[in-house]
C-alpha cells in the first residue's frame, strides 16, 4: 500500500522553482511514496472568528491534509522566513485547537532559492513550528538547495546528477523516516 504524501508549496509565483521542485521529487520518489501537491494559494487568511463555519477553501484544504500518511514542504526563503501564504496555510490547518491535521505526521522540508544559502533561514524557521504542532521532521539528510534558477533543464528536470542523487538520497530518506515514525 503507498505512503501518501502531502506536498505543500510555498510558493504561488508562476515558474515556481518550489513547484518545479516538488514535481521533481514525485519524479524521484521511491514507488512506495506517492507525493500530491495541496494546493495552498486559494486559502483565505486565518481568522479564529471563522472557526465556527470555516470557509470552503479551509475545509478542503483540512480534508485533503487529514488523510495523508506525511507531509513535505517545499518552500522559498522571504525575509528569512516562510512566505505568508505557506504560515496562513499551517496556521489553516492547525485549528481549531486540537484539531490539527499536522499532528503526529511524519515531515520534512526542502528549501530552494536562487540565493547562495538556499533558504536555510525558511528551512530552520518552518521547522520551530513544527515542533510545536508534533511534526517529527527528518533530521538528516538537511536539504537547502542554492542556485534555483540554473538547476533545472527546459523540461523541469533536475539539470545536475550531483542534485539529482542528492535529491533520491532526500527523498528516500523521508520514506525510510516515515516508516520509522510509523513504526513500520
Amino acid at each position: 500500500m503507498p505512503t501518501n504524501v502531502a506536498v505543500i508549496v510555498g510558493s504561488l509565483r508562476r515558474g515556481s522553482f518550489n513547484r518545479k521542485m516538488a514535481h521533481a521529487l514525485a519524479a524521484l520518489a521511491p514507488v512506495e511514496l506517492k507525493l500530491g501537491i495541496v494546493e495552498i494559494g486559494g486559502l483565505a487568511l486565518y481568522d479564529a472568528d471563522l472557526d465556527p463555519d470555516p470557509p470552503q477553501s479551509w475545509r478542503a484544504f483540512r480534508d485533503a491534509v487529514r488523510p495523508a500518511d506525511a507531509v513535505l514542504f517545499v518552500t522559498p526563503e522571504y525575509n528569512r522566513s516562510v512566505s505568508g501564504v505557506l504560515k496562513n496555510a499551517i496556521d489553516v490547518g492547525s485549528r481549531p485547537y486540537g484539531q490539527s491535521v499536522w499532528n503526529g505526521k511524519p515531515g520534512a522540508v526542502i528549501s530552494v532559492s536562487p540565493g547562495a544559502v538556499g533558504g536555510f533561514g525558511a528551512n530552520h524557521h518552518l521547522r520551530q513550528s513544527m515542533v510545536f504542532l508534533n511534526v517529527p521532521m527528518l533530521q538528516q539528510p538537511e536539504a537547502y538547495i542554492a542556485g534555483a534558477d540554473k538547476l533545472f533543464d527546459a523540461d523541469g528536470a533536475i539539470a545536475s546528477e550531483g542534485t539529482r542523487a542528492f535529491l533520491i538520497k532526500f527523498i528516500t530518506a523521508f520514506g525510510a523516516w516515515i516508516k520509522i515514525c510509523q513504526g513500520a
